[in-house]
């Protein structure tokens, strides 16, 4: 039987294996104006509009609907299908995914417990694992299994959208914008942003997300970390050269933080993704 993979728009996956998937898509207003992730809004557009508008976006997630109309067309191939999705303590598409697929007997719906890059490593290896012959009962309990081995480090540089987002207090984020203060973050196995650390001075952040990998005392000398940043590609490889030469990381692969994510998290954001024993 033909197993699919279906994710929600905010998992980052790489381009070539982009086309084996099915992406339901969330939604981004500015103001009145709605985009789909992905669909009508790309992640350079995102930001080039973040800069001109003079609201900040909003977002919704993927419904029941979107999700249902991908599992009739699974149910009449005849085949069956994995979503993966969005941490659940991050967005409600999980729990719309896991609303349609109630109807369902072939359809298994697995919360990341992450996102972005972090759930786009998931995806590639449940590709592996669908390569491999894995049915799609097998493959959810796997992807439940692995999720705990994502590790996400991350970094904000300005508390003003984790304000709007109700993630900090407004008090907080005033504080914290007077002082310069960069919280480092964490995402732990629900999908809830955890702070671990402050550092003041957003080049002392950058150095502060690479030294904390270190800290995780892995072998890095042949793995692969991810970095994912929000419109500051000089800050993104400023930290992937740290991560090279002081912790001898292999590869360092860069992508762009996806619309929706970017806009919880705002310009300037830089997350480290990583497979490791420590979240």
């Amino acid at each position: 039987m033909n197993v699919e993979l279906i994710v929600d728009s905010t998992v980052d996956v790489p381009e070539h294996i982009r086309s084996r998937l099915t992406v339901v898509p969330l939604t981004i207003h500015f103001g009145q104006e709605e985009y789909l992730d992905g669909v009508t809004m790309d992640k350079h557009r995102f930001y080039e509009r973040l800069v001109e508008s003079d609201v900040l976006p909003t977002t919704s997630q993927a419904s029941p609907a979107a999700f249902d109309r991908e599992f009739r067309r699974v149910r009449r191939s005849g085949g069956s299908a994995v979503v993966l999705t969005i941490a659940a303590g991050l967005s409600g598409t999980y729990q719309s995914a896991c609303i349609a697929a109630a109807e369902y007997d072939n359809i298994y719906v697995v919360d990341s417990g992450t996102a972005a890059i972090g759930a786009g490593i998931l995806a590639e290896y449940a590709l592996a694992c669908l390569d491999r012959g894995m049915d799609a009962a097998g493959l959810a309990r796997a992807l439940e299994q692995k999720r705990q081995d994502v590790c996400v480090l991350a970094l904000v540089d300005t508390l003003e959208y984790l304000k709007r987002g109700g993630r900090i207090s407004a008090a907080t984020a005033i504080v914290g914008t007077m002082l310069k203060v960069k919280p480092v973050l964490h995402v732990d196995n629900e999908g809830h942003l955890i702070n671990m650390f402050k550092v003041r001075g957003r080049k002392a952040s950058l150095e502060a997300i690479a030294d904390k990998l270190g800290e995780l005392g892995g072998n890095y000398d042949n793995s692969t970390v991810f970095l994912c940043h929000g419109d500051c590609i000089e800050d993104a490889k400023y930290v992937e050269n740290i991560l090279k030469t002081k912790y001898g990381v292999k590869e360092v692969l860069i992508n762009y933080t996806g619309a929706v994510i970017g806009s919880h998290s705002g310009p300037g954001t830089m997350a480290v993704f990583f497979l490791g024993d420590h979240r």
